[in-house]
């Protein structure tokens, strides 16, 4: 059965192939493997088991469409973007229990997904019309100089699961949007709402045939497709969204065939509460920014420093609304933590937490796991060389640490190696602005929490967290080549 009928509901049963070409197609190799609900671990459906040569029929397929494609006039290009995000709308409600059932995403986190889906797709529409180059002047008389953005050709994205339909959209519209043509690597817990979804939105609003193309694969097994993309020529960027040490492995192949990566990795996100602040503001900023989505966002505060004055009130406060927050069948439309992706992830947050305890650390909420959730957990006193506090650690577990200063918690916020977003609360904005500037991180909000993002926003880190920027209003810097062209007037006169 062809996934255009089998929309809806349906698809919980159905099979999950690739699309390539503009059809959708079975692995060369013939083989699946189950996709398993997080929350109840039923099979949700098979999704074909691709490998290095079904990726290299979609890169063909991508090669092939793509002087089509970046032919077309604005106002097609504008319409294909503006009825996909009609769409993504109609289509609102089963997309949010496609969310819950694969990724565990409850509701909350659910619809700013659809919403910010929408809305990127509205905004690439503009993009047609957006300008191609400038004029330059030249020393040479009689010489017109232009620089001209044109598109680059076949564009690579490799996209997780933690924000599925967002993310793997951020990876793919932009490039599309300025004419190039996109191969895509779902994560291997997300191959519907992070893949076939796009493909069937993409297909419906009438994108031609093979301008976009997905690519599955089976736990463990990513590694064919990715280094089929980096091998390819015709694949001339790539980008990626995951953790630093996988970004690290994919940049330093690229870097060996002389291809443009941009790259959003792991995130240690700080939040500094100062003493000037509004304590209920920043309790319920703070629980949004650590929890929401069970703490799997990569812009999720992971640290929390608060100005001593404040520390006791607010770690009080902080921890008895935590410890509130509903947890279960992400679903239910109660539920704030839902299930944690899969297994491994769970035994990982337990293993962490458990060390950190052992080694001194308190817990103040939280703290004891209740299959196949996680619930909200704040550690306090937590050992500088303990395993949660060196890196990310994907769920729903934060540290939080009094300090005597705000620039104790600028100090502290820098010191580790990634620096992706950060956010602080203060009863003075413009303090907080100027102490925004110190802080290493690629996005930093003034009495927010961390968890933001716009699809024109410059979006991307500093540091170990990666390079580039993801958001539309940076997308040609990325995904076009700037070409330099001349035209003479007038013949010119040469020495010999």
């Amino acid at each position: 059965m062809d996934r255009s009928e089998r929309a809806g509901d349906a698809w919980q049963k159905g099979d999950v192939t690739h699309f390539i070409g503009g059809a959708w197609v079975e692995a060369e190799s013939g083989r699946w493997y189950p996709n398993h609900s997080p929350w109840s671990g039923e099979v949700l459906g098979n999704v074909a088991a691709g490998d290095g040569e079904d990726t290299r029929r979609a890169i063909e397929a991508a090669h092939e469409a793509f002087p089509g494609w970046a032919a077309v006039v604005p106002a097609q290009r504008q319409r294909v973007f503006l009825h996909a995000a009609e769409v993504v709308e109609r289509r609102r409600d089963e997309i949010l229990l496609a969310l819950a059932l694969e990724t565990g995403c409850g509701i909350h986190f659910g619809r700013v997904q659809v919403e910010f889906a929408a809305a990127l797709l509205r905004q690439a529409a503009a993009l047609a019309y957006q300008p191609s180059g400038e004029l330059l002047p030249s020393d040479v008389p009689g010489t017109r100089a232009m620089a001209i953005r044109r598109p680059v050709g076949v564009v690579a994205a490799i996209a997780p699961w933690n924000s599925s339909l967002v993310l793997a959209g951020r990876a793919v519209i932009g490039p599309l949007a300025l004419g190039n043509t996109v191969v895509l690597k779902p994560s291997e817990e997300s191959p519907y709402t992070g893949g076939a979804l796009w493909a069937e939105i993409l297909q419906e609003a009438g994108l031609p045939d093979g301008a976009f193309n997905v690519v599955t694969h089976a736990p463990g097994e990513a590694g064919a497709i990715g280094d089929a993309l980096l091998a390819s020529r015709h694949v001339r960027r790539l980008n990626f969204t995951g953790s630093t040490p996988t970004g690290r492995r994919l940049a330093e192949k690229a870097g060996t065939h002389l291809k443009r990566t941009v790259l959003q990795l792991s995130g240690q996100n700080p939040l500094l509460v100062l003493a000037d602040a509004d304590v209920d503001y920043a309790v319920d900023a703070a629980t949004y920014g650590a929890f929401v989505h069970q703490g799997q966002v990569c812009m999720c505060a992971r640290r929390i420093y608060v100005e001593r004055p404040l520390a006791d009130r607010f770690a009080e406060a902080f921890a008895a609304k935590v410890a509130g927050l509903p947890t279960g069948d992400p679903r239910d439309p109660a539920t704030v933590v839902g299930p944690v992706i899969n297994e491994w992830a769970l035994a990982l947050l337990q293993r962490r937490v458990d060390e950190a305890v052992a080694m001194g650390a308190r817990v103040l909420a939280g703290g004891t796991p209740a299959p196949p959730c996680y619930p909200a957990t704040v550690l306090t006193d937590v050992p500088d060389d303990a395993e949660i506090a060196l890196g990310e650690t994907f769920g729903p577990v934060v540290l939080l640490e009094a300090v005597d200063s705000a620039e104790e918690a600028v100090t502290r916020a820098n010191r580790t190696d990634l620096g992706l977003a950060a956010s602080i609360i203060t009863g003075d904005t413009y303090r907080g602005l100027s102490l925004a500037t110190r802080l290493d991180a690629g996005i930093v909000h003034v009495n927010d929490q961390p968890v933001n993002d716009e699809p024109h926003m410059p979006f991307g880190g500093v540091k170990d967290s990666g390079w580039g920027r993801f958001g539309l209003g940076y997308a040609a810097e990325e995904f076009s080549d700037l070409q330099w062209v001349t035209a003479r007037d007038q013949d010119r006169t040469f020495p010999f």
